[in-house]
């Protein structure tokens, strides 16, 4: 299995103003040397992942005070440089919003050739919200994507004479990549899912499919993949076509991992405060969604507990881990949880853990990726689908 470390590179000063996280928070809350200071703290960090055999994963969100990475292929550009190993990935670009597709590719080329072919691409659709912080229009808004898409595979891929592109959506006279990516037809790309349905059409691509924070749900989204995959391309999708992400602390004793968890854990709480007319902007979802929505009621989108109940609104840590969402305790705990997991979604080949989230500081979050890389890392590969034969005992 592969690990990717992962931070949203949150401005935590920001954490104490009430109210909104994103778009109407005002900028004056923000002091630009403490926004420096955090983000080259995250770059450290990352580099440290890298020195202890973890991969990179960045995303990218705008106007919120929970991610200060507005470009991640900004941010990736700097670690391509910084570090000599780790795959770098890119989870993801939102490029539905973006201007210029080929400015897109143009920076997924330079940072490919300066990492010397270690980048990985995520195309991603992106945050509801952002559609008003980008202009765009969000009906129509996957059409615009599915255009830039594949517009910026061409670009890549194109070994031939420079071409023009006359879209719905993009029109461009010329186009000429300078430098080409090292990874030919293209870097490996990523989509995420929190659907069956949105799983299969990136299986039928050959595309990585990963799923966020989604815990029981992750089991229909990755048979979903595996079973159009092999329909697709006649041989069974391999587990590093799946990944998942969770929060993981871990420590030498129970109670240290359960306080770093419990900073941690305002990544969850920040990540809900945003106004609601932002939330699904008309068009951006579509009907067929949003009826099934809400047909299924308010609980339908919660993440559930192994019971099936829906995970409550303001969980404990422990209810974290039993939904999937978190992995926290001791080396044993956290490698027994993520075998439990692994097994019940029926396997998968990327763990991308958020070994830094919330509030958690720099020295916590040096000791949760050191430990981890050394104590559970190595015993990843230990990993089956046949139910583990472990015994969890009730949290103190």
């Amino acid at each position: 299995m592969k690990v990717w470390q992962f931070s949203e590179q949150a401005y935590h000063p920001a954490f104490e103003v009430p109210g909104p996280m994103r778009i109407t928070l005002p900028q004056n809350h923000c002091d630009p040397v403490e926004a420096g200071r955090l983000i080259n703290r995250y770059l450290d960090e990352y580099v440290l992942a890298d020195e202890l055999g973890f991969n990179i994963m960045i995303n990218e969100h705008h106007a919120a005070a929970t991610c200060m990475s507005t470009s991640c292929m900004t941010t990736l550009a700097i670690l391509a440089r910084q570090t000599r190993n780790a795959r770098l990935l890119a989870l993801g670009i939102p490029i539905g919003n973006r201007a210029n597709p080929v400015r897109v590719a143009e920076e997924i080329a330079m940072a490919d050739v300066i990492s010397n072919g270690r980048l990985e691409v995520g195309l991603v659709k992106g945050a509801a919200y952002e559609v008003f912080m980008s202009n765009r229009q969000p009906v129509r808004f996957m059409d615009r994507f599915w255009e830039a898409h594949d517009l910026i595979k061409e670009a890549l891929s194109n070994e031939g004479e420079n071409f023009s592109w006359d879209g719905e959506f993009f029109n461009y006279r010329a186009i000429s990549l300078w430098p080409r990516p090292i990874q030919q037809p293209t870097p490996p790309i990523w989509m995420t899912a929190s659907s069956g349905s949105s799983a299969a059409q990136q299986a039928r691509l050959g595309y990585v499919c990963a799923t966020f924070l989604s815990g029981a749900v992750a089991r229909s989204v990755f048979d979903a993949y595996r079973k159009a995959y092999q329909e697709a391309h006649g041989r069974p999708a391999s587990e590093d076509r799946l990944g998942y992400l969770g929060l993981v602390s871990v420590a030498h004793d129970r109670k240290t991992a359960f306080a770093r968890a419990e900073q941690m854990k305002a990544y969850f709480t920040t990540a809900a405060r945003l106004d609601p007319q932002f939330r699904n902007p008309a068009g951006f979802t579509s009907v067929k969604d949003n009826v099934r929505i809400l047909k299924a009621g308010p609980n339908a989108i919660r993440p559930r507990l192994r019971d099936g109940s829906p995970l409550p609104s303001d969980p404990t840590i422990e209810q974290y881990i039993d939904a999937g969402l978190m992995f926290v305790g001791t080396p044993d705990d956290v490698f027994g949880q993520i075998s439990r997991f692994y097994a019940d979604v029926g396997g998968f080949g990327n763990l991308l853990m958020m070994g830094q989230a919330g509030t958690l500081g720099h020295a916590e979050t040096v000791e949760n990726l050191s430990l981890f890389s050394s104590e559970v890392m190595p015993r990843l590969s230990e990993l089956s689908v046949a139910a583990p034969d472990i015994r969890y005992e009730a949290f103190a």
